[in-house]
């Protein structure tokens, strides 16, 4: 139990010490992404060899002679494409192992753990270069991290951890050597905006809170991350759950609160049990419940699981389900800031803008707006994903360009391919192209292209993508997860999603693309909340800048990227056909003849373009024509 703000002291004093004691730390990767290619296997691997090797000991005793080995489960590395991860720190200095596989084990703890040798063949190369520590591989050397800076360095889990790296100096500070006022002035001084995609300053919306007269309030977190493509603010949760509640209590603090709601999709549960075991921990300490270091600040944490429902992610929805009706967006005013969370007034903020706030308040806002630009200042996560050679969890500063992003840190696309676009913002925003390389990305920038920053997804496009699919592919996504409360939305969505599957399918016509603009901008106008109005966001900014792409599906029955099913007609190569009756034989509309030894047909009038054909022909004698 710590009882005051010495006892904090002192415990942190103690943990940073223990930790030190470390002769050796293998930090292993247990994001997601690690555990979901064998990360968990690796440290069972690890704890098996330590406990079987005489002289060495894993859990620290202060008159044990053993070598004392800190094996730990970290957040995520960032690195996810290169996974399973694990880093290995010894004598101050951290090696960055990559693909670690369970064989590897042995060799790793006897040479690299037990020894002094580095094992090289599976450190990280680029372009026969290569990178021992973590901070040289360009991926994490051209980044920015205040928000993930503990993701990877530390026990995920271990509150001791947390407090040896500085954990809750800001609640200590906030608490004994700040006001409340002072603290909201703090954070608006810093410009931070909510990261959760709409960017309303942070400070402003504490403020009308403190402001209210209803002295019952609220602080809570949307952890509802429901954008297709999206990890930020899950990982954030798994990797340093800790942080997250330390930002949130310092809201707690700032407005009158004293209860907290996260509130986390059902299927993110490696968050819902860190942040469990993070809170268990906390007031087993003392550092959660009634008068926190022995002060009146008294503030409670519960946890919310949504069922998955996108619509949760807007804060009146995600309100609703938390008291347990159904998740439907309201008509505003009143704003949450005034009837919230049981119609009281109500901090929401997501994940990354909470986990913000303890680096402000230790190092102030004038340090926080040096980084990023004066619009937008800070830094911002992103999920890379898609055709980039280095997929992962990013943060960079606001205004850094899409070519830093992509091809310095990214390391361009896979294999080489043609950049064609970027869908950014999830579902609720649009493409930015080859001309918005050198574009600053920010909350005001993006704006003006038909894009939002959104909550951070980053969907990198090559080629081979056909952007009316991937038009057609978010709609549908928008249009499934729509609550259904507001015409506009629940029936506008659909029209658009109706017209894209006929355009794709080869029905189109140019009147078609009337119809999805004016639907569009009905949709934008009318509907009732923000995931409505900007639900046609991928469709306009596709329309604007890949309008050729539609023309060629309507006009030419013309799929490009030969992606779209029922615009792709195979075709045999008579000179690679060997008449061996395979690809007819597999047909399941018996689309194919011929004579065995003999060049066979398709006949493109039956054929339903399954690709059966193309699959089970061993001559790559079936293609599809341009």
């Amino acid at each position: 139990m710590i009882h005051n703000r010495d006892e904090l002291k002192e415990c942190r004093q103690k943990a940073k010490a223990d930790m030190e004691t470390a002769a050796c730390r293998i930090l292993v990767c247990s994001g997601t992404g690690c555990i979901a290619t064998g990360s968990e296997k690796i440290y069972n691997r690890f704890l098996k060899l330590a406990n079987i090797t005489p002289g060495v000991s894993v859990i620290f005793a202060p008159h044990d002679e053993d070598t004392h080995i800190g094996l730990k489960k970290t957040g995520c590395q960032g690195f996810c494409e290169l996974g399973p991860l694990v880093r290995i720190t010894k004598n101050d200095e951290t090696v960055q192992y990559v693909k670690v596989q369970l064989d590897d084990c042995q060799e790793l703890f006897e040479r690299a753990v037990l020894g002094d040798e580095v094992v090289e063949r599976l450190l990280y190369r680029k372009e026969k270069k290569v990178y021992r520590h973590p901070k040289e591989i360009p991926f994490i050397a051209k980044q920015t991290r205040i928000v993930l800076e503990n993701c990877g360095r530390f026990d995920a889990e271990s509150i001791d951890e947390y407090m040896a790296s500085g954990g809750f100096s800001a609640l200590e500070k906030a608490m004994f050597e700040m006001t409340s006022e002072e603290v909201i002035e703090e954070i608006d001084k810093s410009g931070l905006r909510g990261r959760g995609g709409g960017g309303f300053p942070t400070g402003r919306k504490w403020k009308q809170v403190a402001h209210q007269k209803e002295k019952v309030r609220y602080v809570v977190c949307n952890g509802d991350e429901g954008d297709p493509g999206a990890f930020m603010d899950g990982s954030v949760m798994e990797g340093d759950p800790y942080k997250l509640l330390e930002g949130m209590m310092i809201a707690g603090y700032a407005v009158g609160a004293a209860n907290g709601y996260i509130y986390v999709r059902a299927e993110y549960p490696m968050s819902v049990s860190r942040l469990r075991h993070a809170i268990a921990e906390m007031e087993n300490r003392n550092l959660l419940g009634d008068n926190i270091l022995g002060t009146d600040f008294c503030f409670h944490m519960h946890i919310n699981r949504g069922a998955g429902a996108f619509v949760c992610g807007e804060g009146s929805a995600l309100t609703a389900s938390i008291e347990g009706k159904r998740g439907m967006p309201r008509v505003k005013p009143p704003r949450t800031v005034e009837k919230g969370l049981w119609e009281k007034p109500t901090v929401l903020n997501n994940v990354e803008t909470f986990a913000n706030v303890p680096k402000i308040i230790l190092q102030g806002a004038d340090w926080y707006r040096s980084i990023g630009t004066a619009g937008s200042p800070g830094t911002k996560t992103f999920s890379l994903t898609g055709a980039i050679e280095n997929t992962g969890l990013i943060e960079v500063p606001m205004g850094s360009t899409l070519r830093e992003i992509i091809y310095d840190i990214g390391g361009g696309l896979k294999g080489g391919s043609q950049f064609k676009a970027v869908q950014i913002g999830g579902p609720s925003g649009g493409c930015l192209t080859e001309k918005h390389l050198d574009e600053p990305l920010d909350f005001d920038s993006v704006k003006k292209f038909d894009a939002i920053v959104g909550s951070g997804g980053m969907v990198v496009m090559d080629q081979h993508t056909c952007m009316v699919e991937v038009a057609r592919f978010f709609m549908s996504f928008t249009q499934r997860e729509s609550c259904g409360k507001c015409v506009p939305c629940r029936e506008g969505t659909k029209r658009m999603l109706e017209i894209l599957e006929k355009i794709v399918e080869g029905r189109g016509e140019e009147e078609d693309l009337d119809r999805l603009e004016e639907l569009a901008a009905m949709i934008r106008s009318m509907a009732l909340c923000g995931l409505g109005k900007s639900a046609p966001l991928p469709v306009i900014s596709t329309l604007k800048l890949f309008r050729n792409e539609y023309l060629e599906h309507i006009n030419e029955h013309k799929c490009a990227a030969k992606v779209c099913q029922a615009m792709r007609k195979y075709v045999i190569n008579p000179e690679f056909c060997k008449g061996c009756s395979k690809c007819a034989k597999n047909c399941p509309v018996g689309a194919i003849s011929g004579k065995v030894k003999h060049p066979f047909h398709i006949d493109p009038n039956i054929c339903i373009k399954c690709g059966a054909c193309k699959e089970n022909c061993a001559f790559n004698a079936i293609y599809i024509e341009e």
